[in-house]
């Protein structure tokens, strides 16, 4: 395993246990780094703009199209980082 997943891992493991939860703009980042590291580009379809929670999280993965994975892996760490030094 690479230093830098497990760096990631062990980001994503301290973002779960924390006491509290961030705003929703940096849950979004999160998310949507979270995904394109594990996932890739997202291929899903676009949800309803009924469904705001969906549409929100859709858009935040979809604004990373083309990232690499090693890329979105570091703008998670940073993003968790960020949130436990607030």
């Amino acid at each position: 395993m690479s230093d830098l997943q497990a760096r990631f891992e062990q980001a994503y493991a301290d973002a779960q246990a924390r006491p509290e939860r961030p705003d929703n703009l940096t849950l979004l980042k999160l998310y949507a780094a979270y995904k394109q590291a594990t996932e890739g580009d997202n291929g899903r379809d676009k949800p309803p703009f009924s469904d705001f929670v969906a549409r929100a999280k859709w858009d935040a993965w979809k604004k990373l199209e083309g990232t690499g994975r090693e890329e979105a892996m570091q703008k998670f760490i940073d993003t968790a980082e960020a949130v436990r030094a607030a």
